[in-house]
């Protein structure tokens, strides 16, 4: 006897897959939507991330392993980002409220790894993401391996010193890409 609740479930998984598989054919590698604006581009072929380790704010590592089984979306940013990242935290968060309708093994994850260790400890870093939504999940790192994850992923970051950085070190802000990285439910980078 057929399950109703796997029927729903598995109507879901094709729905979601065919979705992917037709935003791949219509934003696929040199597309953009319609207007000219670009959305998401898929790699032709999805890159394999060299090894990580990054504290997560719950006190875990966050290595290649555990972004396996989902769509994962990674953002770099800072707490004390005046502009990019909480616009981008909140349409994060508005796209994680959509997804709460899906089953868990099915909803995209939202990770922001802090590129300012200096400020951003694993626990001030969870409140700050925890804060636009519940599920994002908060990781960072020493800047080495946060300038290996980053460039793993295609995107920069550097310290930009403020005004008075000569009397005061914690005058300064961090500039980094504002782009997001999706990653496959195998871990690699989709794009």
């Amino acid at each position: 006897m057929f399950n109703r609740n796997v029927g729903i479930i598995l109507a879901i998984a094709l729905a979601a897959g065919l979705g992917l598989v037709l935003a791949q054919k219509v934003f696929g590698p040199g597309k953009t939507p319609v207007g000219g604006d670009s959305s998401i581009i898929f790699y032709g072929t999805p890159r394999t991330l060299p090894e990580f380790d990054l504290a997560q704010s719950d006190g875990t590592r966050l290595i290649p392993g555990e972004l396996r089984g989902h769509w994962t979306l990674v953002f770099l940013g800072f707490t004390s980002c005046p502009d990019v990242c909480p616009t981008t935290l909140t349409e994060l968060a508005a796209a994680q409220k959509q997804w709460e309708s899906l089953p868990d093994s099915l909803r995209p994850r939202v990770v922001l790894v802090s590129v300012d260790p200096e400020r951003d400890t694993p626990a001030r870093l969870g409140e700050y993401a925890h804060a636009f939504h519940k599920d994002t999940i908060a990781a960072t790192a020493d800047i080495p391996s946060l300038e290996r994850f980053a460039t793993s992923l295609g995107m920069v970051f550097q310290k930009s010193p403020g005004k008075h950085f000569d009397e005061n070190p914690d005058d300064y802000s961090m500039d980094h890409s504002a782009s997001i990285a999706v990653l496959d439910p195998q871990g690699r980078l989709a794009g």
